[in-house]
């Protein structure tokens, strides 16, 4: 994609105002996750190594604009300098006095991460005078947070959009995001299969829509197929699908047949007499009986969705198969990751739940990328242009 990144420009002895996604787990003060410290490691090394004035912002959790120590970013501070083995100065507030002498003392090289943005109701509202205070630790502006990338916020777009940061460009982690994702929609290696899942066909219509203009094969698995099976007639039980988007559902099947794309959709499902971890269970080919509602892919489509990946040039997959917190009802999720794991294909996990299923099986390293945004990978996905790329710096 045509933005310019932090390997565009120099960055020597500059305030480069980074936003980093330090949105982490934190039980009774230990981060249980650190893969997103981890992703933003090589940006905040390299401007350090540069001689920038690393200044770092971010957000935690939902604290409405109030200074909740529980959503403090102290903890971060402390594990971001044992991970980078230098020191990070934290500021414990925003853009009040304790921040603007932090970076004001900042020296070439060194590090300050700024406490929770959104102490500030104003982050989420792109307030334009909270943008303005922002800037002032700002000469360089650095989008490294593909997470929030489809957010309008203050810190994620405002700041730019409003003029106070003339240089923005992105990090490698953002720059990663779209060499991959863009390359794989705009010239993917054929032939290219897209795996949808989830519980709602209403939450991936404009993803289905975008993609069957770019895929060979798409598949679909998780609830949202029983909407699918309903659209053409056929009996679900209690599954849970959406009648109003029925006509919908049917639409995209006529468009995947005029665009010559196979529409895969289950052969055979794992059903279940409740919604339970230890319900009854049985395989149904074909419609699903009244009283019994769908909750996994079962082991035929397994096979079938194998094979459709096996010999791919290109896979997306985004959503699992199942109920993959319940084990009865996560075969499907599990046989997809090991296929896309031995495949030879680029595979492309579009986070959330598609990113935790395959690092929890340990299949994280044999994926090509596992993108760091859900919502903002999905956006991606769908063709919508987000607010914290749209508003960075265009290579010449």
């Amino acid at each position: 994609m045509n933005k310019k990144t932090i390997k565009d420009i120099d960055v020597a002895g500059k305030k480069c105002l980074v936003r980093v996604d330090f949105n982490v787990p934190i039980v009774d003060g230990v981060i249980t996750d650190l893969n997103r410290i981890e992703g933003a490691i090589p940006t905040i090394k390299y401007l350090s190594d540069k001689g920038a004035k690393v200044i770092l912002c971010s957000h935690m959790g939902r604290p409405k604009g109030e200074f909740n120590m529980k959503y403090s970013l102290r903890p971060v501070a402390v594990k971001l300098a044992e991970m980078l083995g230098k020191p990070v100065t934290f500021a414990t507030d925003v853009i009040g006095q304790d921040a603007q002498a932090k970076v004001a003392a900042c020296k070439n090289g060194e590090i300050v991460l700024l406490e929770n943005l959104r102490f500030h109701n104003e982050e989420e509202k792109n307030d334009k005078g909270f943008c303005e205070a922002l800037s002032k630790f700002c000469e360089i502006y650095v989008n490294d947070a593909f997470g929030t990338a489809h957010r309008a916020h203050a810190s994620t777009a405002g700041i730019v959009q409003y003029g106070f940061a003339k240089v923005a460009v992105a990090g490698f982690l953002i720059g990663r995001e779209l060499d991959i994702m863009g390359g794989a929609l705009e010239n993917p290696k054929r032939p290219f299969v897209a795996i949808l899942g989830g519980a709602k066909v209403s939450d991936k219509i404009g993803v289905i829509n975008n993609l069957l203009e770019k895929v060979d094969t798409l598949i679909i698995g998780g609830a949202m197929a029983y909407t699918f099976f309903a659209a053409e007639g056929r009996k679900v039980g209690n599954s849970l699908c959406e009648p109003d988007k029925f006509g919908l559902a049917k639409e995209l099947i006529e468009k995947a047949k005029a665009k010559g794309v196979k529409f895969l959709l289950p052969a055979d499902n794992v059903c279940s007499d409740k919604f339970d971890a230890n319900a009854n269970t049985q395989i149904v080919h074909g419609e699903i009986p009244d009283g019994w509602q769908g909750l996994d892919i079962g082991p035929e489509t397994c096979r079938l969705y194998a094979e459709a990946v096996k010999n791919a040039g290109t896979v997306i997959w985004n959503g699992p198969m199942g109920v993959f917190e319940m084990e009865k009802f996560a075969q499907g999720t599990k046989a997809v990751a090991k296929a896309l794991a031995e495949s030879g294909a680029i595979t492309i996990i579009g986070g959330g739940d598609s990113a935790a299923a395959v690092t929890q099986l340990g299949y994280a390293d044999k994926m090509t990328h596992i993108s760091t945004g859900g919502g903002a990978s999905l956006e991606f996905l769908e063709g919508i242009e987000l607010p914290g790329v749209a508003c960075l710096n265009d290579k010449e």
